[in-house]
């Protein structure tokens, strides 16, 4: 149920996403998910609940439902925080309670208007595009990355959202390899070239948005779901799974970490039932062949432009 990075530390191989949610909820969700089993949980300084995460936790540790070392904590630094890395970093540990975290990536590889540590804005030019940072390269702040391992504050370190370009790039500047990055990768955007790459130069690659985004990016980015896949149902069927844990086997069958979100308790149960079946070798070939090279999650609704392009 874990994935061993390129450092010796130990990834669970599911996690729960906290994107898209606010307050009460956080905290029933977080015991809820422990309760079940949960070890990992992906945060960001973007998804401003950093603080609610961190109430849950606390409570989590002080009640004696877990142990801190036996969690998996990931959050990430913000575009707007590229020149500030290390007060970033202490402001995500300070909101979410912690000592260390497991796991720090770069959230975008782009910098862009610093408006404050912690803020997270994507601030817009006066012809509302993304103001980018053309002074401060992604290696500068891989560098700064690598000095909060030194300082304590992290174990491991990674990116997210980098192409292979930008991945081989760091792994030639950097001192301390990154050991993830966490990409979009679902049945409908498989991005085998991608992944392949990491895993052959020893990065894991993490797979958010997993289950293709579902109704939320539906309604964000008026986006199709790969679950309505007449494919996945029929495995389903087969199965006896949902559409859901077959795409979420799918993902860990090949060695992608995993880490679907929901704010339904029903939905946190079943995504984490998926260590009891195995998709056949023919079967994860069909589901290879549905590849639609479909990405669903597309900052440039809000950014004025398509950093993809």
């Amino acid at each position: 149920m874990a994935i061993t990075l390129n450092n010796g530390f130990k990834i669970p191989i599911i996690g729960l996403g906290v994107w898209r949610m606010e307050g009460k909820a956080i905290r029933d969700l977080v015991i809820n998910s422990i309760k079940i089993g949960y070890r990992h949980f992906d945060c960001a300084a973007d998804y401003q609940n950093e603080a609610e995460v961190g109430e849950a936790l606390a409570e989590a540790f002080s009640t004696g439902l877990v142990k801190r070392e036996e969690l998996f904590i990931t959050t990430k630094l913000w575009n707007s925080d590229h020149g500030h890395v290390v007060e970033a970093c202490k402001d995500s540990l300070k909101k979410l309670q912690l000592d260390y975290l497991d796991l720090y990536l770069v959230h975008f590889p782009i910098a862009t208007r610093h408006t404050g540590v912690g803020t997270t804005d994507s601030a817009l030019g006066e012809d509302g595009v993304l103001d980018i940072d053309t002074t401060i390269s992604l290696e500068t702040t891989w560098h700064a990355m690598e000095e909060l391992v030194s300082l304590g504050l992290v174990r491991s370190i990674g990116i997210s959202n980098y192409d292979i370009f930008l991945t081989r790039d760091c792994l030639a500047y950097s001192k301390i390899k990154p050991a993830v990055n966490q990409i979009e990768t679902h049945p409908y955007f498989q991005r085998d070239s991608l992944v392949k790459f990491c895993q052959k130069h020893g990065i894991c690659v993490t797979a958010h948005t997993p289950l293709g985004g579902a109704a939320a990016n539906t309604e964000w980015f008026g986006t199709v779901s790969c679950l309505d896949d007449q494919v996945l149902k029929g495995l389903a069927e087969k199965y006896k799974k949902t559409a859901a844990q077959v795409a979420l086997r799918w993902g860990i069958q090949r060695n992608t970490v995993v880490i679907p979100k929901t704010s339904k308790p029903e939905r946190l149960k079943e995504n984490f039932q998926v260590f009891d079946f195995e998709l056949s070798e023919e079967d994860m070939k069909l589901i290879n062949s549905i590849d639609r090279k479909y990405r669903t999650n597309q900052p440039a609704k809000f950014w004025g432009i398509d950093l993809y392009a």
